[in-house]
C-alpha cells in the first residue's frame, strides 16, 4: 500500500510517499481503508511521532490519527462488519492514516454519522474530543459562564464554540476577521481581531479560557480569568514550561469511545456542524503538512482525499 511516512535525513524534516505492507488487525482491532484523514501539521514534531513508547528514538512514522473510511479486516474479538463506514482514532504510537490502510483499536472507532461525508467526518474526531474534553471535563464549563476561546478559526475551536454554545455560555474568541461570519454563526457572541485588537482590553472577567494558541497568547490569558476561574491550554506542552500554573493547564485528548458516541449523536441531530478548511489530495500530503499551521484561509481542518 501507498502510505506518507516521516523522513528526517533531508534539511527540512518532511513527509516521502512510501510502498509499505499493508497492515495486518491484531486482537481487538480493525484495519481500516482509509477514505479521509484529518491533517494536524503540528503532529510532525510530537513526541509520539518521534519516540516510541518505550522512549527509544522513532523513525519512519505515519501521521494523521483521525480517520473515515470502511472495515476492511477485523482482528480476534473484534466488532464490526466488512465494509461498513466508520470513523474515529487511533493511539499517538501507532501508524497513522495518512496511508491506503491503517490499524486502529475497535474501542476508538464508530459507525460514521449518516449526514457526513468521509472528508467532513475525518474533521472531527480529534477536534471534537480535544474541544470537548477542555471544555467539560477539564475547565467544567457551567451554564451562562463566559469563555473566551483562543483561535476559534481553527480545527479545535470551531467545534469549542459549538459545544460551549450547549450552555448557553456566552462565548469570545480571537480570530481574523475574515472569518467572523462563519464563527458567528457557529455560536460566538463577540469575535475579537488578533491583528488588530488585545483581547484582554474586550473581554473583561472571564470565567474560563481555552487556549489552542499558546507563546504570548497564553501568557497573557491570565490576566482576564475571574477569580476561581480556570485556563486550559492544548498548545504549550508541560513539559515544555517550568510555570506550575501551565503544567496543570495543560492536557492531551485521549480517545473516549462514550464521548465519540454522544458527539455522532449530536451531528445526525444537526447540533454539531462538521467544519472543513480545504481538501487534499493525497498526492499532495506532503505539502499540506510542511504548511505553517497559522497559515490559513478559512475554518476548520485541512482533510486529506485518501481513496
Amino acid at each position: 500500500m501507498k502510505a506518507w511516512r516521516c523522513d528526517d535525513t533531508r534539511p527540512i524534516p518532511g513527509l516521502v510517499l512510501s510502498e509499505i505492507e499493508q497492515p495486518r488487525p491484531g486482537p481487538g482491532e480493525l484495519v481500516i481503508r482509509v477514505c479521509a484523514a484529518g491533517i494536524t501539521p503540528t503532529e510532525l514534531s510530537w513526541y509520539p511521532t518521534t519516540h516510541t513508547l518505550a522512549g527509544e528514538p522513532r523513525k519512519d512514522a505515519i501521521p494523521g490519527h483521525e480517520f473515515s473510511g470502511v472495515i476492511a479486516a477485523l482482528g480476534d474479538g473484534a466488532e464490526g462488519e466488512i465494509g461498513q463506514a466508520v470513523f474515529g482514532m487511533n493511539d499517538w504510537f501507532a501508524e497513522g492514516a495518512s496511508a491506503e490502510y491503517c490499524c486502529a483499536s475497535g474501542s476508538n472507532v464508530v459507525p460514521k454519522p449518516e449526514k457526513l461525508t468521509h472528508i467532513e467526518a475525518a474533521s472531527v474526531p480529534l477536534g471534537t474530543l480535544t474541544a470537548w474534553q477542555a471544555i467539560f471535563d477539564k475547565a467544567k464549563l457551567q451554564k451562562r459562564e463566559r469563555i473566551l476561546i483562543h483561535g476559534g478559526s481553527g480545527a479545535v475551536g470551531v467545534y469549542a464554540i459549538q459545544l460551549a454554545r450547549m450552555q448557553q455560555a456566552s462565548i469570545m474568541t480571537t480570530a481574523s476577521s475574515r472569518n467572523k461570519a462563519v464563527l458567528m454563526e457557529l455560536g460566538a457572541d463577540r469575535v475579537i481581531d488578533y491583528r488588530s485588537e488585545r483581547f484582554e482590553e474586550i473581554a473583561g472577567e472571564v470565567d474560563v479560557v481555552l487556549d489552542t494558541i499558546g507563546g504570548s497568547t497564553l501568557g497573557r490569558s491570565w490576566e482576564v480569568l475571574a477569580p476561581g476561574g480556570k485556563l486550559v491550554t492544548v498548545a504549550t506542552p508541560s513539559e515544555a514550561t517550568v510555570d506550575e500554573r501551565t503544567k496543570s493547564a495543560f492536557f492531551i485528548v485521549e480517545p473516549r469511545l462514550q464521548e465519540l458516541r454522544q458527539i455522532v449523536d449530536m451531528i445526525n441531530e444537526g447540533t454539531i456542524k462538521a467544519v472543513v478548511e480545504r481538501e487534499v489530495p493525497f498526492e499532495s500530503a506532503g505539502d499540506a503538512y510542511m504548511r505553517p499551521p497559522l497559515d490559513t484561509r478559512g475554518c476548520g481542518k485541512s482533510v486529506l482525499r485518501v481513496s
